[in-house]
């Protein structure tokens, strides 16, 4: 995405997304309880755009070995944990002033868990800009022919989530979920591809470390966004689905 992307989840649709759409159908609120709920939804949507970028940012510095990209990518970590500290407090004022039930407590509870899994995101999306500095350092780094299928993969899981948190999308939220697998079996394969990789050159330790790093980081996102999923879903229909395959109508 970088700092000219026009890929961010807001751009997901041909007009701005409305903020209402996030508020669990059939909830009803006191006006108060209202106004904070819209500052909430609204502070999460930009934390969840911020994040998305700078996973975008540094899959990108990996691929392209760009130094400048990974550093950009590290200098947004102070502001994603700021923005997650600020939601939290928001949600925690919301549940001490007006004692939220039924629909409205589940969709605060749900902010809440998508909350800290972005903030853990970010945390990721920095380790990944690390390793693409130290890629970028190195002599014949060529990129391990499936992580950029890996990247791709998970930032669609990533944007799917997302996408399906501010549509209330159940079926694009289970989707998500049922994609986790295949990320997981493209980080086995790096694994593989690493080991034989070192057997057969030795010299190639290090670049085949980062790379591992990398794919690592790349499929604990995944696994995060699947968490995303399965707190859409909850906010949806009040089902905990974690631990389960999904079945889309």
């Amino acid at each position: 995405m970088g700092e000219g992307s026009n890929s961010n989840i807001y751009q997901l649709f041909s007009n701005p997304p409305s903020y209402a759409n996030l508020t669990p159908p059939g909830g009803h609120m006191s006006s108060h309880l209202a106004r904070e709920v819209e500052r909430l939804k609204k502070k999460l949507l930009e934390l969840s755009t911020t994040v998305e970028e700078n996973v975008h940012r540094a899959v990108r510095a990996v691929l392209d070995k760009d130094e400048s990209l990974a550093d950009a990518a590290i200098r947004f970590d102070p502001k994603i944990d700021q923005m997650e500290v600020e939601v939290e407090e928001d949600c925690l004022k919301i549940l001490a002033l007006y004692h939220p039930v039924a629909i409205d407590l589940r969709f605060i509870i749900s902010v809440l868990k998508i909350n800290n899994d972005l903030e853990r995101i970010g945390d990721l999306s920095t380790n990944i800009a690390a390793r693409a500095k130290s890629l970028a350092r190195l002599a014949n780094s060529d990129t391990e022919s499936n992580l950029e299928q890996m990247s791709e993969l998970v930032q669609g899981m990533l944007r799917d989530s997302l996408s399906a948190l501010i549509r209330l999308d159940l079926k694009l939220a289970q989707k998500v979920c049922n994609s986790d697998q295949a990320v997981d079996e493209l980080n086995r394969e790096t694994y593989k591809r690493a080991h034989k990789e070192i057997l057969k050159h030795p010299g190639s330790v290090k670049k085949m470390f980062f790379y591992v790093s990398v794919s690592r980081n790349l499929e604990r996102i995944a696994d995060l966004a699947t968490n995303i999923a399965e707190d859409v879903i909850y906010m949806i229909d009040g089902e905990i689905v974690r631990h389960r395959i999904m079945t889309i109508d």
